[in-house]
């Protein structure tokens, strides 16, 4: 590129063209090279050719302009861009900023604010969008090349663009305000915060300074162990629906139509999912009531999604003209896949999975969307075991991207690889896990939990709890989760369980004590916490008092645990799990369990995962700390995994 900058000087070229072959404009950078030697020459230089050229310069912008691709067209003069064309800085999604002049160049070309929300917030913005804000001079009409020199022309009478070298300032108000904002959304994470300091100093700058003060900004992100993890999130989703013992020649087979059991809440979530998608789908109901309630349901998240422009009319009117529910399993004998999403219960689901073999076409792959179910089991009730698959979904399912695909023993390859092309159509991160109780996530959470109510037994309080862990990044504390989902939910599993999966008294005897006293959680206003008058969770004496009861019943002399000790013995029993996941082939790669519990279970993604973290310790500090705990309530629990020993060792 610097060589055709300097062709184009000497060049009798009045207007100089940016433009990019194929489906896009420049995507951004290979963020795989950040962590080797930087390649000559680097970007700023290139750019700031770029903007010192001589010549007018026009970058014509099509599919993405993204990080340094917009970087590159804000250092031309003029910028022109199909109707369809994204532009962005997404840095900050990586724990980084925008590194060739984006937070310099951007507020110098459009509001301060505007140039905060895409470079802190990182908003991206449409063609229509962009012009409007100043960021782009003009939409193309038909073919973009050929509006693009029919706009150069008239450039001429205008010349090289003037730059601006005063930013508006912003108030100390103003800054104050973004920076809550910034805080609360980005909570835990350093990036967003560089951003805005970089465009508020373009707000007291020269370029050249500005420029500068960005650059080393941008250095020390990238070397920030917050950008190590949210980079290492985003290779992990990328891995993640890669199939490692699967021949690329399985081809995957074609979904038409697919049928889904259940219009409760996780029914009507995945019908949504599969309608944006643009699959017909048919509901099927146990009575007229409730189809009529679950296609409601399925209708209500449509509007709402049409009334905050996040969905056009016709698209809402197409999605909605695909959805048909129905009484009878006949209706499915033509669909290529059904989804079960009903109550978790063997029996229930031997009903559903019996009629379902018998009334759909021999193809029809049968999916179950269950928490912890065997899906052997489930296959077992039918004639085509092969074609029996787990589907966990998230609640809510059209929302969470997190897509649990659970692999039975007899599960074909190309079942598999159907349903990891049907997750990226229907936009879900999808994770392969073998059978096991709660397969990856689930399973972890169980032991998360088991430790979150050993520490109550010991000295600390719910609210200790989940403060220490939100201050560690995770979305939400264990007890206050609990009470979202209702505590009666795992009691009545838990009922359901052999003794040895139960696990020792001691893990859920306060769990039990506070539903038996009738506190279920939220939905009740009384849980571990008191919801009562404003909602607002408020600490409760009796819960109290009855942690303390439990304590003295198993002999517990409590104490005083600290902030520290808590978060550790919790993020500790997730990694051991994890790592005894792995040992045991229920997960394909650690970096796996990292996608399931950051992006299901609410672990802070600058933090990368919990195995991620357990690399970041130093797997030899993970087990040393981990046979520390073992002298806690719950010993055998805290067995080391064998293959974190040997990681260790090897380490």
């Amino acid at each position: 590129m610097q060589e055709a900058v300097q062709r184009a000087e000497v060049d009798t070229v009045d207007v100089v063209l940016f433009t990019c072959a194929g489906k896009t404009f420049v995507a951004g950078a290979d963020i795989s090279e950040f962590d080797k030697p930087p390649m000559m020459p680097i970007l700023p230089d290139v750019l700031a050719q770029i903007e010192g050229c001589s010549k007018i310069t026009l970058a014509c912008l099509h599919g993405t302009a993204l990080g340094g691709g917009l970087e590159l067209a804000l250092a031309c003069d003029y910028r022109i861009a199909v109707p369809t064309a994204k532009l962005g800085l997404p840095e900050v999604t990586l724990g980084l900023i925008p590194g060739a002049g984006g937070t310099q160049r951007l507020p110098r070309l459009i509001a301060a604010d505007e140039a905060i929300k895409m470079a802190a917030l990182g908003e991206f913005r449409s063609a229509a969008q962009a012009k409007e804000i100043g960021l782009i001079d003009q939409i193309a009409e038909g073919d973009l090349f050929s509006s693009a020199i029919e706009f150069a022309g008239g450039l001429l009478a205008q010349g090289k663009r003037q730059r601006h070298e005063d930013v508006a300032p912003l108030s100390d108000q103003q800054i104050a305000d973004w920076k809550r904002l910034l805080e609360k959304k980005f909570r835990g994470q350093r990036s967003p915060l560089v951003a805005l300091d970089c465009i508020v100093a373009a707000t007291h700058s020269t370029l050249q300074d500005g420029l500068a003060y960005e650059r080393a900004a941008f250095q020390e992100c990238k070397a920030s162990p917050e950008s190590a993890a949210l980079r290492h999130k985003f290779f992990a989703e990328k891995q993640s629906p890669k199939l490692a013992n699967v021949s690329d020649d399985v081809q995957p087979l074609a979904i038409q139509h697919v049928g889904v059991i259940g219009g409760g809440t996780m029914g009507a979530g995945i019908s949504v999912c599969l309608l944006q998608a643009g699959y017909p789908v048919t509901m099927v109901e146990r009575n007229t009531e409730a189809l009529e309630t679950g296609l409601d349901r399925v209708n209500q998240t449509l509007t709402r999604q049409f009334e905050s422009q996040r969905l056009s009319e016709t698209a809402y009117q197409d999605a909605m003209s695909r959805l048909k529910g129905t009484l009878s399993y006949d209706d499915l004998a033509d669909t290529d896949l059904v989804i079960e999403a009903v109550f978790e219960s063997l029996d229930v689901k031997e009903d559903v999975f019996r009629k379902l073999d018998a009334a759909c076409k021999p193809g029809t792959i049968l999916a179950t969307n269950t928490s912890y179910l065997d899906i052997n089991i489930i296959a077992g009730y039918t004639q085509r075991p092969e074609q029996v698959i787990g589907l966990h979904f998230f609640s809510p399912a059209h929302i969470m991207k997190l897509l649990e695909v659970i692999q039975g023993d007899q599960t074909t390859e190309v079942v598999l690889k159907t349903v990891m092309e049907l997750a990226k159509k229907i936009r879900k991160i999808p994770v392969l896990s073998g059978v096991c109780y709660g397969f990856i996530g689930n399973r972890m959470l169980r032991q998360y939990f088991r430790e979150t109510q050993l520490c109550l037994l010991e000295g600390a309080s719910p609210q200790q709890i989940d403060q220490a862990m939100k201050n560690f990044g995770m979305a939400m504390g264990p007890l206050a989760v609990s009470d979202l989902a209702g505590l009666d939910i795992s009691y009545n599993a838990r009922r359901n369980l052999s003794p040895e999966l139960r696990g020792k008294p001691e893990t859920y005897a306060i769990a039990d004590a506070l539903v038996e006293a009738g506190r279920i959680g939220q939905k009740c206003s009384l849980g571990y916490y008191d919801y009562r008058d404003d909602k607002r969770p408020k600490p409760d004496a009796d819960v109290q008092a009855i942690i303390e009861k439990m304590s003295a019943k198993f002999g517990v002399t409590r104490r005083v645990l600290s902030d520290e000790e808590i978060v550790s013995r919790l993020t500790l029993t997730l990694i051991n799990e994890g790592f005894k996941i792995l040992e045991e082939g229920i997960a394909q790669r650690a970096s796996d369990i990292d996608v399931v519990y950051v992006n299901g279970y609410g672990f802070p993604a600058f933090r990368g995962g919990p195995m991620f973290l357990a690399e970041q310790m130093g797997f030899e500090t993970v087990l040393n700390k981990i046979n520390e705990y073992r002298r806690t309530l719950d010993p055998d629990n805290w067995q080391p995994s064998a293959l974190l020993e040997s990681r260790a060792s090897a380490s």
